[in-house]
Parts: C-alpha cells; structure tokens; sequence
C-alpha cells in the first residue's frame, strides 16, 4: 500500500512539475525589429524592445491571407473582435486553423471589449450589418461582422526568411533561469 502511495505521489508531483513547467511560457506580440543570427529582437505592443532566442526546434507559422470567400462552413476559424453597441462582434482578424483549436468565446488579452471566438463557420452570409461569419463551438454561438480592412489569413508552415524587420509576431516564449526567452513557437504575419 505505501509503495502504492508513493508512486501515485511521485506521478502526481511530476505531472505538477510538467505542468508548472508549461505555465512558465509566456506571450509576446509585437513586430520584428531585426534578426541576428539566432537573436530575434521584438518591438512589444508596450513598445520594448525584446530580444529571443530562436532554438533548433522553434516551430513557425506563417499567417498566409486569403480571401474571406475562401472560408467555408465547416472550416474552423479564430475570429479576434471588437464589442460594439449591444455586444454586438466586429472582426478585426480572421484566421482560419487546419483543426480546432480551444473551441469557446472569451475576453482576449483580458480586455472587456475584445473578444477571441475560436468556432466552426456555420454560414458565411451578407446581412443588413454587412458580411457576417456564423459560429458554433460547444455551448454557445456568435454572429460576427467581418469588415473589409479585417485580416484574413490561414495558418501555413512558416521559415525564418518570413522573420523580417517590420513583421508581426504572437509568440510563445520559454524564460530560462537567467530569464533569457527562447522561443518555442512564432506565428508571423507579412509586413503591411
């Protein structure tokens, strides 16, 4: 019984760990200032300069855009809005995934008035409000309006040539003892 209850706590403490491990990851968005070498430096939205490290195994996507006739229903997207009057949803990014993500509606870098909805596309149609996105994800719905400045773009395998001065960038960053980031994935969108 007490080898049982050791081994249970053992397992439990090492899950714990992994799990305090994958916390310590944290977000940067910003654009790209430059690159050197292994060193990619980061103008954050906070307007500091951010310098991470790029490892042999950092993943990269890159943001391809597309047309929103390109979305279809069935496709599961990741819509990052703006409430407006009455809750109403404005989208500013539209992002179409190869698989669901994090299905559900919630606040987006804790801000009351963006939200990210990550759903599958029910209809794509033109409504009074104009071209309006229908969207299911388990327990709930959201009709949002997708103007014409809104990005729209699917994530594709990206490289580091896409890492050029004047990208941006939503990157997830693994901080090491000496707080030095290094990056585990960068998702980059072209230069506008």
């Amino acid at each position: 019984m007490k080898t049982m209850l050791a081994a249970a706590l053992a397992c439990a403490l090492a899950l714990s760990g992994g799990i305090a491990e994958a916390q310590k990851n944290i977000r940067v968005r910003g654009t790209i200032a430059g690159l050197e070498g292994n060193a990619l430096s980061v103008k954050a939205q906070d307007g500091k300069i951010m310098t991470i490290r790029l490892a042999e195994k950092t993943g990269i996507v890159y943001t391809q855009p597309i047309a929103l006739s390109d979305i279809k229903p069935g496709d599961f997207l990741g819509v990052t809005s703006v409430k407006g009057e009455g809750g109403a949803l404005t989208a500013f990014e539209v992002r179409r995934f190869p698989k669901a993500v994090n299905p559900g509606h919630r606040r987006f870098d804790g801000r009351s008035d963006q939200t990210m909805t990550n759903a599958t596309v029910d209809a794509v149609v033109q409504s009074a409000r104009g071209r309006e996105l229908s969207l299911t994800y388990q327990g709930g719905s959201q009709k949002i309006v997708v103007p014409e400045d809104a990005t729209i773009s699917m994530l594709v395998p990206g490289n580091r040539s896409q890492l050029v001065a004047g990208a941006r960038v939503n990157l997830s960053a693994r901080p090491d003892k000496d707080e030095r980031l290094t990056a585990v994935r960068i998702q980059v969108s072209p230069v506008k």
